[in-house]
């Protein structure tokens, strides 16, 4: 079972994109489109302080009728931010994300930011285990045959 740290060893670019509660959901937007990515820490100093999704956008300025450019990301970040461990499993996270309907989780150790996963980093990590528990499989099946 794959562990945390194993899947942002993985990731080609472990380096998490972060925006200030006082920028503008604009500039948020720009970052998130120019790094094909659907989510942005809020970051004051170190401490996390929000999240910005593409969710954030649809739902508090789209249907809002506010402007990007004249609209604070503190003012439309989710506050509320989960985050886990790098000792947690791969399963441990699929089941925290599908439960609270999250798709990406900050992952901190000892208050420190090591980076951030995706369920699409964790979609792929439990076909590639899958993958290889068939190939065991099949293996042994025609082992067993001759």
């Amino acid at each position: 079972m794959t562990v945390v740290a194993e899947l942002l060893k993985c990731k080609p670019d472990a380096s998490v994109q972060t925006i200030a509660p006082a920028d503008s959901v604009l500039k948020a937007l720009q970052c998130m489109a120019d790094k094909g990515i659907g989510a942005l820490l809020v970051m004051e100093g170190d401490a996390i302080v929000g999240i910005f999704t593409e969710r954030d956008y649809a739902r508090k300025i789209a249907l809002m009728g506010r402007t990007s450019a004249n609209t604070l990301v503190r003012d439309v970040m989710t506050s509320s931010v989960l985050c886990v461990h790098s000792t947690q499993t791969s399963e441990q996270c699929m089941q925290l994300m599908t439960g609270k309907r999250l798709r990406h989780l900050p992952v901190v150790d000892d208050g420190k930011l090591l980076g951030m996963i995706s369920i699409g980093d964790l979609v792929k990590d439990i076909i590639s285990e899958q993958k290889f528990i068939i190939e065991q499989l099949e293996h042994y099946i025609t082992g067993q045959r001759t």
